[in-house]
């Protein structure tokens, strides 16, 4: 039992309290620096231990393959070198399942996953069909038309029955929308590729559920125990499949902080954390706020600002640390003031206290946040690294290489399609589009339709002949090598070295390193197949951003989960954070989440925090800038302010809350197919009701529009006919 006594001897109260909690629902709601990660794999560490369960029998959910790597990792250090293989995001479990169970519905267990790139390719393809073009749609709306209407129609049953694809009882297939016949063109080339996006992980998955119930319980009686990290962010999908598995055995652990919840745009509902108690009779609650990040000077600023949201769980940050430095607040008098600030501070930590430019890390609200601050720090000789930008995995040269690899494994369209002319083979669009007739009429795929009829040219000819024996090759030799031979094959890292672009041939290397990392790694076992299910999964935070010694730029959303020892916090006005779109929709809930934001980017520092903003014109609001609503309501004896703020400047940001302040979040006072009049566009129906964003969707029938009209708004008038 020794390495039991190792588990639990470096855990406070409430980390062995939340770790030894093994039966029915455990809620712990793990403030930010607490020590959650330690507490979750610890408990996993237990479950193994102190009750003898097999590995296989547990499952652990988290957001990013990053964190679900290093999970993995610091497990094997406590009990050796395992499989582990439950520990995985939703997307990664779900594709396990999958692997496993879709040929239920007549799929090949080796599907393609296809990337927003691979789902652009499509896209591309349908445009050139049906005439489209960017100026009818761009790419973005589209994606999140067809992600929309997979989340509201049938269109799984179709792809397994041949049902109509139905949206609210009416099928699609009758639709006069351009966008409608685009999402079933879609639907269709997904089919012929047996190829899924990363919505249909988890639509797939479900459906094969409800239509095929010893799949479910199979899965249900598997899993005995289920850990869920960061639940803050789960969506609604995501919480109805979490609660499918966990309903056999009904020993579900979650863990997260509603405070720190910033994902409601992409679907998180932090609510669920929150009401956790509520749904799960007989939860039991541990709170964690023990911080061990933070100094007291940083933990109180962070609660106080924090303390004036409604939806949490109330807990405060403490700390056995010492008090450490002042937060400092400075109010410049323009942006490069603001910028230069910053510039010198670093400047003076790192030359008077022995600081180092890895020490610190510049938050903004949104990416071109960044611009005043670079100058500066250009100006002052401060190297910098911006984190974010480009994925890795979507930059030109590795899509390339990738795409190499997906074709002589999968043979799809999606890949054939992006490097039959990389290198050029001058392959035009009348040849590809002719491979494509020819293809559709005959149910291959494009390179099988190649293979058959190389069309006596030389270049299909060899391309033909160098994709065979890249499958004759591909388990003969490692991944790592194999990369590095269709590099030379193909012609590719030719065109990357004319091309001339250090950048490129830098990736391409770090690409290769990756792998024989992976390689090198003994307790993992890499094949190509699985080598790409897992690329295919990776999101922004899963690669590691190599610094040398620079200060970090970071978005807020991408900060989450690190720690710095200094942090500041700029351009902190009302109209950038919190934004302006908060502040015209004046409801609590958006404004909730930007004060969450806020509180995310204080409790990021350990050493000291700094909020800096300054005067100037905002040409997102059309107004001077004035600081920040979250800055104006913490108590001004938790900070130091550096910079005089004039007293105009404060009454008009006092104004400007006053003028916007949040309303109250009522019920609609209307219902779906009510008759309404409107002082501008007259009469008309409600069609539909979002209570999330609190909006009408009313269709007027004197402009034949849909528009969307907020429950707030006194205009509106119940339509009465007498």
């Amino acid at each position: 039992m020794k390495n039991i006594d190792s588990i639990l001897e470096n855990l406070n109260e409430r980390q062995r309290k939340a770790v030894t909690t093994t039966e029915g629902y455990v809620r712990v709601i793990a403030g930010a620096g607490s020590g959650k990660t330690k507490a979750l794999i610890s408990r996993y560490a237990y479950l193994i231990e102190a009750l003898g369960i097999n590995d296989a029998n547990i499952l652990c959910v988290t957001f990013t393959n990053k964190a679900a790597g290093e999970m993995r990792t610091r497990i094997r250090r406590m009990l050796g070198n395992n499989d582990f293989g439950y520990i995985t995001t939703y997307d990664g479990f779900c594709v396990k399942i999958l692997r496993e169970d879709i040929h239920k519905i007549g799929y090949p267990k080796q599907f393609v996953i296809m990337d927003v790139e691979d789902q652009k390719a499509i896209l591309r393809d349908i445009y050139e069909e049906y005439g489209f073009n960017a100026k009818d749609f761009t790419f973005k709306e589209l994606l999140s038309y067809i992600g929309k209407n997979k989340d509201i129609t049938n269109y799984v049953e179709y792809i397994d029955e041949g049902a109509d694809i139905k949206r609210k009882g009416v099928a699609l297939k009758d639709s006069a929308s351009p966008k409608d016949k685009i999402f079933l063109r879609y639907i269709e080339k997904q089919m012929r590729n047996f190829a899924l996006d990363f919505d249909d992980l988890m639509y797939f998955t479900l459906y094969i559920f409800g239509k095929h119930g010893e799949v479910l319980k199979k899965w249900q009686q598997r899993l005995h125990y289920i850990q869920v990290d960061e639940m803050q962010d789960t969506s609604e999908l995501q919480y109805k499949f979490i609660n499918l598995l966990a309903h056999y055995h009904m020993n579900l652990f979650v863990v997260g902080d509603p405070d720190q919840a910033i994902y409601e745009w992409r679907d998180a509902k932090p609510e669920i954390l929150v009401s956790f108690d509520v749904t799960h009779s007989g939860t039991e609650t541990v709170i964690m706020n023990q911080n061990y990040r933070s100094t007291p000077n940083i933990l109180k600023l962070g609660n106080d600002v924090i303390k004036h949201n409604k939806l949490r769980v109330p807990k405060d940050l403490f700390t056995n640390k010492q008090a450490g430095a002042e937060v400092i607040h400075y109010h410049a008098k323009n942006d490069f003031d603001e910028g230069l600030f910053v510039a010198s501070e670093i400047k003076r930590i790192v030359e008077k206290e022995n600081g180092k430019y890895t020490d610190f890390a510049i938050l903004y609200r949104a990416h071109h946040a960044s611009r005043i601050i670079e100058q500066t720090l250009i100006q002052n000789n401060i190297p910098y690294v911006i984190w974010g930008g480009i994925r890795f995995f979507e930059r030109k040269e590795i899509k390339d290489i990738l795409s190499y690899l997906r074709l002589i494994v999968y043979g799809d369209d999606i890949s054939f399609l992006r490097v039959i002319n990389k290198p050029s083979r001058k392959l035009g669009k009348t040849f590809i589009s002719q491979l494509k007739q020819i293809a559709e009429q005959n149910n291959l795929s494009l390179f099988e339709t190649l293979e058959t009829n190389t069309f006596n040219r030389t270049s299909t000819a060899s391309f033909v002949a160098l994709i065979r024996s890249l499958r004759q090759r591909k388990n003969e030799i490692s991944v790592s090598d194999f990369v590095n031979e269709i590099l030379m094959k193909t012609g590719l890292m030719e065109v990357y070295r004319l091309d001339g672009e250090e950048e490129r041939m830098n990736n391409i290397k770090e690409l290769q390193n990756s792998i024989i990392a992976l390689e090198s790694d003994e307790a993992e076992t890499i094949t190509l197949d699985n080598y790409l299910q897992e690329i295919a999964l990776f999101t922004t935070m899963d690669m590691d951003n190599k610094s040398n010694e620079r200060v970090k730029l970071m978005t807020i959303h991408t900060a989450k989960g690190l720690e710095f020892p200094y942090v500041f916090l700029c351009q902190f006005s009302d109209g950038i954070l919190p934004n302006h779109r908060s502040l015209s929709q004046g409801r609590d809930r958006a404004l909730e989440e930007e004060r969450r934001l806020a509180y995310v980017a204080i409790t990021r520092a350990e050493k000291g925090f700094y909020m800096t903003e300054s005067e100037g014109f905002n040409y997102q609001t059309g107004l001077n800038k004035v600081p920040s609503r979250f800055l104006l309501s913490i108590k001004e004896n938790l900070y130091v302010r550096n910079g005089i703020l004039p007293q105009e400047i404060i009454d008009e940001a006092r104004r400007r809350i006053e003028s916007i302040e949040p309303s109250p979040e009522q019920v609609g006072l209307y219902n779906i197919n009510d008759k309404v009049i409107h002082p501008v566009f007259g009469e008309g129906t409600v069609v539909e009701i979002d209570e999330y964003n609190r909006i009408y969707m009313i269709r007027f029938e004197g402009i034949d529009k849909i528009k969307p009209i907020r429950f707030e708004w006194a205009g509106l008038e119940k339509l009465i006919k007498i």
